[in-house]
Formats: structure tokens, C-alpha cells, sequence
């Protein structure tokens, strides 16, 4: 199938665009959300490069408590938003490359008390940006355990724990929760790109982050539909704490601004790396 610049397809049926895409080389990952990717990064780093070899690409927005339309801050240090970030210019930069294009955590600006229409605003603006440079879009929903059977002591705890000081209204949080995750359901359905519903067996006690054991099994399958038999192997405890300590292109830590320029840096194990 003859494709567009940037690894587009032509126009057409979506079905059928989806079954290309689906067979299509990839040497390019584009992914943004918040802590899922920051925790689960390592394990996206290695299931791209067992999947698509060492010569694979993966940039990345992403950040705890990161938002898609607004700047956020967790303890002292500030990112700007998704959507604001430097990965659209960097993205606009390269050349064009078949890519696949990961669309998570969108749930997150739901707890910063953001509006349903708003964040699906904020998400629709995303896949419309990364469609001008794939059709190979996956958007996940949002975690199951936050849509679904969350009571309400284990909402008040996981409030106190990760967002100390929001007075979150337990029915309407997870009224919200639901709104946009059926938003996004209907959003993928619209743009003809694939919507990946959450196993609620990757989490535990904590309702929206995936548990550690379950890291490499979920991402494999967000990024790469693969099922468990076909896990990723490639792990490096070394190569896990180097991508966790590494700096986005702009962050703002007590008030200072630090800038630090992207330029693919190589991975020892193959691959390169951008984070904005």
C-alpha cells in the first residue's frame, strides 16, 4: 500500500487503514500521558525496541500529574502542558518516519478539576496533532477501577495520597471519570484510530496507576497488541533508573527554569530517546 509522507496512508475506509497500519513497520513511538508512562516508560522503551529493533525512535511528553492543556506542578517542580510542550516542534523537526502514536492518561486533568468537554477538547486537540504525522494512533481508556467499583474510603484514600489538599467530590469524580472515558471511546471510534480498554487485572489497591509486576505485560499490549505469550523480554534494571532520571526539554523546579535540549540521544541497548 503506497503511503503518505510522514507514514500516512491515503484516505479511505478506516477499517482498512487500520488493518495497514497494523501491518506496517514502525521506527518512530510518539507517547504522552503522566505517571502510568513515567512508571511503565522503561518497559515502553523495551517492548519497541524488541518489537521494531534498535534502530527504533521514541519521543515522549510525559511527566507525573501532567496535564494535556495546563501547567502542572507536583511538590516543587512545574511542566508545562502536553499540548504547550516542546514535542510538536521536535516531532516537526525530523524527518518523516512510519510512526505508532500512544494517546495515555488523559483521566489525569479530571482530578485537577478540569471539565469533561474540556479534557476530551484537550485529547481530540492531541490526536489531531499527531495525526499530521501517523494514522497509527492508539488512545487508551481510562483505568477500570476509576469508572467502575471504586468506593468511596478507597477514593479518600487515594485523594489524601497523591492529590493532599483537593476537596474532590467522590459522585462527581467518578461521574466525570466515566463521561471521558466514553468520550474517548467515541473519539477513536470518529478519527478511525484504536482505542485500547485497560485490564483491570493490572491494578491493585491504588486505582489508576498499573501495578509494577504488571508493567511490562500492559504496556506490551498498549503499544504492541501482544498478547502475554508473546512477552518482551529485554529488561535492564539499569537502563529503568537512567530513563526515570532523565530531564524533559523544559521544567521548572522552585521557581527556576531548566532547559535541556533534545537531541536523540542513543540508548546503550538501542534506541533513541526525546522527552519534552
Amino acid at each position: 500500500m503506497q503511503r503518505a509522507p510522514g507514514g500516512r496512508p491515503p484516505g479511505g475506509d478506516p477499517r482498512a487503514i487500520l488493518a495497514a497500519v497494523a501491518r506496517a513497520p514502525v521506527s518512530r513511538v510518539i507517547a504522552v500521558g503522566a505517571s502510568n508512562l513515567v512508571r511503565g516508560f522503561h518497559a515502553v522503551v523495551a517492548a519497541a525496541r524488541s518489537q521494531w529493533g534498535p534502530g527504533v525512535e521514541i519521543l515522549a511528553a510525559l511527566g507525573h500529574g501532567r496535564s494535556y492543556g495546563a501547567p502542572s506542578t507536583v511538590v516543587c517542580r512545574t511542566l508545562p502542558a502536553i499540548l504547550d510542550s516542546g514535542l510538536w516542534q521536535g516531532l516537526d523537526a525530523l524527518p518523516p518516519a512510519p510512526a505508532r502514536a500512544l494517546v495515555t492518561d488523559v483521566g489525569n486533568d479530571i482530578l485537577y478539576g478540569s471539565p469533561p468537554a474540556r479534557v476530551l477538547g484537550w485529547a481530540g486537540e492531541c490526536v489531531s496533532r499527531l495525526a499530521r504525522h501517523t494514522r497509527d494512533i492508539t488512545i487508551t481508556g481510562l483505568p477500570p477501577p476509576a469508572t467502575s467499583g471504586l468506593s468511596r474510603a478507597r477514593f479518600l484514600v487515594f485523594r489524601s495520597l497523591f492529590f493532599p489538599g483537593r476537596r474532590l467530590d467522590f459522585e462527581a469524580t467518578v461521574d466525570a471519570a466515566r463521561e471521558v472515558d466514553a468520550g474517548l471511546e467515541a473519539l477513536a471510534a470518529e478519527r478511525g484510530i484504536r482505542f485500547c480498554r485497560l485490564d483491570p487485572a493490572w491494578y491493585g489497591v491504588d486505582p489508576i496507576h498499573i501495578r509494577p509486576k504488571m508493567w511490562r505485560q500492559a504496556w506490551q499490549e498498549i503499544l504492541c497488541g501482544e498478547p502475554l505469550a508473546g512477552l518482551c523480554r529485554d529488561r535492564s534494571v539499569g537502563e529503568a533508573i537512567r530513563l526515570y532520571c532523565r530531564q524533559p526539554e523544559r521544567v521548572r523546579v522552585l521557581g527556576v527554569e531548566r532547559h535541556t535540549p533534545q537531541t536523540g540521544r542513543p540508548l546503550r541497548r538501542g534506541g533513541r530517546i526525546w522527552l519534552f
